[in-house]
């Protein structure tokens, strides 16, 4: 019989909810369990941005004790939520305070918009992490990314800003409480102005956007298109931020 605790509700997406309504940036440091050694994890969160609200955690391939390592550390160093961010059921670690539980709308691959979602129900009722249903779209880049490579997908076309509109609200419509626009880890071309803009101005529901933002300035031009929630890795681990 499975052991059912009581999640910790819905604090940081109420939180979140209500920075929005201030009219408060969000931003987000992701990091790659696999790519860190505890030593670097250590230097990289003393040098944390002033402006930073959220830390994400995971990464396509990185594995479940190299998860539980990282999540461990960064939370005996900043107060900051930390929130999974799984590219595999196998990454949930119960040390986290929340877990984006992803689909991949982008994709038309059944393993990640529900099969590795129901791998993952047993660990999520045995733990009392905040789930926050996210409706995940992968918008090209100008390179394939690991998460394409690894989920057999392909990232939609930024011209078609129509067809990510509609993916967007049929996330929004099945009850996704978030919408993530990822151009990828290390992305030539981050998410366009003009398609943060018209998914903006058509869902009801708080904004992520994340991948190839590595300035200031494309970070500003991102908040004022419209995204909630800017999401920044490689940048970060560049010193551009």
């Amino acid at each position: 019989m499975i052991e059912k605790l009581a999640h910790s509700g819905t604090r940081i997406y109420s939180a979140l909810l209500k920075s929005i309504e201030a009219e408060k940036p969000l931003f987000a440091i992701l990091f790659d369990p696999e790519e860190l050694s505890e030593a670097l994890l250590t230097q990289q969160l003393s040098n944390l941005p002033k402006f930073t609200t959220h830390i994400l955690v995971g990464g396509s391939t990185a594995t479940h004790a190299q998860t539980q390592i990282a999540v461990n550390l960064i939370k005996q160093k900043t107060a900051l939520p930390v929130l999974l961010f799984p590219g595999d059921y196998r990454q949930i670690t119960t040390e986290a305070d929340g877990i984006l539980f992803l689909s991949l709308l982008s994709g038309e691959n059944p393993e990640y918009l529900i099969r590795q979602q129901i791998q993952s129900v047993r660990k999520l009722r045995a733990s009392a992490l905040e789930i926050i249903p996210t409706g995940y779209i992968l918008i090209d880049g100008g390179k394939q990314t690991t998460v394409e490579r690894v989920s057999q997908t392909q990232a939609i076309p930024q011209e078609l800003v129509q067809r990510i509109v509609d993916t967007a609200l049929a996330g929004e419509y099945s009850g996704k409480k978030l919408i993530y626009l990822e151009a990828g880890s290390g992305a030539l071309n981050p998410v366009s102005v003009e398609i943060i803009q018209a998914v903006k101005e058509a869902i009801s529901i708080p904004l992520i956007v994340g991948g190839g933002i590595r300035s200031q300035s494309k970070l500003e031009s991102i908040y004022t298109a419209g995204a909630d929630l800017v999401v920044v890795g490689t940048a970060f681990e560049q010193g551009d931020f």
